[in-house]
């Protein structure tokens, strides 16, 4: 496989994969998602312009945050279609989540706090289990795994 030049304006699927560390079959995925783009040859390869690789790592990063692909579409539409995207740019779309993210970890935090009190009953218990069942709330709707159990 040709490594990705430097100075290469485009890349093949398979050195966008090996540079980015991306499965060609993602990449793909990716495309036929609209997070990224390609053009095609005249014998239908896919060239993808040299900025995609920085796209790629942007939708890597957003997913291990836990951003679903629909808002990370969103979000990449808001970048240029006519040059490389700035840090300026990539700090203006990165802001759309902020708050978004800023919530997950208090629940996080939230969660981390409650589980010496949760894991310390040693039994789970869902009358003590402030994650499961706080103040055991279930206990209203009747005996049993509420939350299993169909009405």
């Amino acid at each position: 496989m040709s490594h990705l030049a430097w100075d290469a304006k485009e890349a093949t699927v398979g050195q966008l994969a090996e540079r980015s560390g991306v499965a060609p079959s993602a990449l793909r995925f990716y495309e036929s998602e609209g997070l990224i783009t390609s053009r095609r040859t005249a014998g239908n390869q896919r060239r993808y312009s040299r900025d995609t690789l920085r796209r790629v790592a942007f939708i890597r990063t957003s997913q291990r945050l836990g951003i679903p692909l629909a808002t990370i579409r969103e979000v990449l539409g808001l970048l240029p279609d006519d040059r490389t995207p700035t840090r300026e740019d990539w700090a203006r779309i990165s802001e759309c989540w902020r708050e978004d993210l800023d919530a997950r970890i208090r629940t996080l935090q939230r969660l981390r706090d409650s589980l010496t009190e949760c894991i310390g009953c040693g039994c789970l218990s869902l009358d003590r289990c402030v994650l499961s069942n706080p103040g055991d709330e279930l206990a209203a709707h009747g005996p049993g795994p509420r939350r299993l159990i169909e009405d």
